[in-house]
């Protein structure tokens, strides 16, 4: 998921586990919950330029977002904290936040980034380096507006009730309700758009009715979890009744071999797309693109050039085309759940073979 909602979670998930047994639990969950993306940037730098292109299909959700890799965060992140909060404590003549209260909220907070990626369409692969096969939930999209309203709820009631407290939960609510609104109908379903302002006036009601407040912003931060938590179970449960009707439709029309998945839409929770494909076809409910994978010239491009390998290890649904003009011959190859018809954009790879 984006990591505003990586952010805010990772804050609410610290301090539901941590508040007041170590100081800056809210903190230090957000740079936890990020950890797999920072430290992506760190181990590999390329993925994070303009026009990485296939090689940020390569590296994202690396081996960073492995349980190996969350393994080594967790423990690596354990000892920092541990040893700013005991220098913290001395410096202030306190007794030293305990190991366990550090672990449990960097290990949670950690690992939520690794189940939000996993629940969406786009993936993760928690096995490298041993496998590096993608696994996905399609529960929730990657972008979903309750993972943003509902944490900052939460925390805004647990805030001290200042004018600087006000303005800044007020513009955070102000701006994701912004964006949720001008979206349009034709990408937030209309229930969610009212949805997210009743969101928003509850939360304005619960700030000045001082609901929760700094003794409670523990609970308050426990229960936007538990909601979250409830929400991504409905989805889960619906989406099993939607896979096993994609998955009967695609075995009458392709066979028992066939390919299929139910992908979320970004603004339409509790909605899926279906995709089907065989060897020779990918399609959905109202179109169908030729694959091309048994054509020499595109078994040569995946097999001979890194672009080929890159797009081929991360395309759910493999498809290409040839364009033969000129000299040499360019290999179009794109992953059907981002891009169909297009030559350029995200989801394709272009790959010149002379």
């Amino acid at each position: 998921m984006d990591n505003l909602a990586h952010t805010l979670v990772g804050v609410a998930l610290g301090r539901a586990v941590a508040d007041r047994r170590i100081p800056a639990a809210g903190w230090i969950g957000a740079i936890a919950a990020n950890a797999p993306d920072w430290t992506e940037l760190i181990l590999a730098p390329r993925a994070a330029r303009p026009g990485s292109g296939t090689v940020y299909l390569a590296e994202h959700r690396g081996i960073t977002h492995s349980f190996l890799g969350a393994a080594v965060e967790i423990l690596v992140l354990t000892v920092l904290v541990k040893v700013a909060v005991s220098w913290w404590a001395r410096r202030r003549g306190d007794t030293p936040a305990g190991w366990r209260w550090i672990a449990a909220c960097v290990a949670l907070t950690v690992l939520s980034h690794l189940y939000m990626d996993w629940q969406g369409s786009y993936g993760l692969r928690p096995f490298l380096p041993w496998s590096a096969r993608w696994y996905y939930a399609d529960w929730i999209a990657i972008v979903d507006p309750f993972f943003w309203l509902v944490p900052l709820a939460a925390l805004a009631w647990g805030a001290r009730r200042h004018w600087p407290s006000a303005l800044a939960y007020g513009a955070a609510l102000g701006g994701v309700t912004m964006v949720v609104l001008w979206a349009g109908r034709a990408v937030v379903a209309p229930w969610v758009r009212f949805a997210v302002v009743v969101l928003l006036v509850v939360c304005v009601v619960g700030w000045v009715r001082r609901w929760y407040g700094i003794a409670g912003r523990r609970p308050a931060a426990a229960y936007a979890i538990l909601w979250l938590a409830a929400y991504a179970a409905a989805n889960g449960a619906v989406a099993l009744v939607v896979k096993a009707r994609v998955h009967g439709i695609a075995v009458r029309r392709f066979g028992p071999r066939a390919e299929w998945a139910a992908l979320t839409e970004v603004g339409r929770p509790f909605e899926w797309e279906a995709i089907y494909a065989d060897s020779d076809t990918v399609a959905g409910r109202d179109w169908a693109l030729p694959r091309h994978l048994d054509r020499p010239v595109v078994r040569q491009a995946i097999r001979e050039t890194p672009e080929g390998r890159a797009m081929a290890q991360f395309a759910r649904f493999l498809a290409a085309d040839v364009d033969s003009t000129g000299a040499g011959r360019t290999v179009y190859l794109r992953d059907a759940r981002y891009e169909r018809r297009a030559r350029r954009g995200w989801g394709v790879v272009a790959v010149r073979l002379r």
